[in-house]
């Protein structure tokens, strides 16, 4: 892992990190939601150059990691079907389900495709009239468009050998029932750039004002997310709790108002489980009474599929921000890339698996996580 100063604009950082440092008088807490953001500071080493006083909290942000158990395990029971081609995108296919992944089921003889677009699953399935194409639909708001897309396409152009399995989760009640969880930790948060890209601002005053936390909305580069955490602390050393738009050059108050309409057409809001976190109301999306017939849980009778989580896994625990990767017992050792137990360790965007990639293998002493030794 290259030093955060050895970067084309180290001096910048620097900098960054030193006025940091003048502004911080006591300990804060901060979340980035986003996995992308965990993977930026991890292989970055951003979080272990921050004075001590100010520690990053890893959140739910990876939507591979969040989707539920039986969620894999609906997916996996639809492929199995011999006359199902199933479309879904490569970061799915070993997150591991009850008893096995989408990938061994692949092994197994399902028609099981990556794509890199719903619309590739649309061409599919009008390329195979006799079979039916289920597209696996996961993501958080970012994703939601091309996904709500396809469906209105297939609706539209009558392809009725499509469909949608569905799992998408919403932002800002995940904010919420971290805020509300016991022992939460988090004082500050940095939102992900790309999902307010799509939504805009609108939604996050409120959770400001309840709960009287900051939120900065950034981007993904180092200079970004030290601005942003800049920018945090700046706000809770004020006593100040607002919407702070770091990512102007992207984000826009009333995001994309085209996606939006899309997505409020084919969607309505549903309680959604999230994996290892449990229930969240009106957290996610399904395809409204408009696009049922597009819905591959009623079509293929999954929908009463349930799972239980291994005891063993406490990616729960890792995504509510309660615990570092590397404070797991199963981290590293029975929980590896090669063989997970949970989402957080294979997915590109889990905190786990960052941990692991980039040599975040052991647990300070004393058993707090924040710094390890500063590269």
């Amino acid at each position: 892992m290259k030093h955060l100063t050895e970067y084309r604009d180290g001096d910048k950082a620097k900098r960054l990190v030193q006025q940091i440092a003048r502004s911080v008088t006591r300990p804060w807490s901060i979340m980035e939601v986003c996995g992308g953001q965990t993977h930026s500071l991890i292989r970055n080493g951003i979080d272990q150059v921050l004075p001590d006083h100010v520690e990053m909290i890893h959140g739910p942000g990876c939507p591979v990691c969040v989707t539920p158990l039986e969620m894999i395990d609906k997916a996996i029971a639809i492929a199995r079907h011999p006359e199902v081609i199933l479309c879904s995108f490569g970061d799915m296919l070993r997150v591991p389900g009850s008893e096995s992944d989408l990938m061994q089921t692949k092994g197994s003889g399902a028609d099981i495709r990556v794509v890199y677009s719903p619309l590739d699953a649309i061409q599919i399935a009008r390329s195979n009239p006799r079979r039916e194409v289920v597209f696996f639909a996961i993501g958080f708001e970012t994703t939601a468009p091309a996904n709500a897309m396809a469906v209105k396409v297939a609706k539209d152009q009558g392809i009725g050998n499509f469909s949608a399995l569905v799992s998408h989760v919403l932002v800002p009640p995940a904010i919420e029932a971290i805020m509300r969880s016991p022992g939460n930790r988090v004082d500050g948060f940095l939102a992900a750039g790309h999902v307010c890209c799509v939504t805009g601002l609108a939604q996050y005053p409120r959770l400001c004002e309840t709960y009287n936390v900051p939120i900065v909305v950034t981007g993904f580069e180092p200079l970004d997310l030290l601005d942003g955490i800049r920018r945090t602390i700046l706000q809770l050393e004020s006593g100040t709790a607002l919407v702070e738009n770091a990512y102007s050059r992207v984000v826009t108050d009333e995001g994309n108002v085209a996606a939006q309409a899309v997505i409020a057409e084919v969607f309505t809001t549903t309680d959604r489980n999230w994996r290892g976190i449990g229930t969240i109301p009106n957290s996610g999306w399904k395809l409204s009474d408009a696009y049922r017939d597009f819905d591959a849980e009623l079509k293929f009778s999954v929908a009463a599929i349930t799972a239980v989580e291994s005891p063993l896994c406490r990616a729960g625990d890792v995504l509510k921000g309660a615990i570092k990767p590397n404070q797991c017992a199963a981290f590293g050792t029975t929980c590896t890339p090669r063989h997970p137990l949970g989402a957080t360790m294979v997915s590109g965007e889990g905190a786990c698996a960052a941990y692991y990639n980039y040599g975040r293998l052991v647990v300070p002493e004393g058993g707090a996580t924040p710094k390890t030794e500063k590269h």
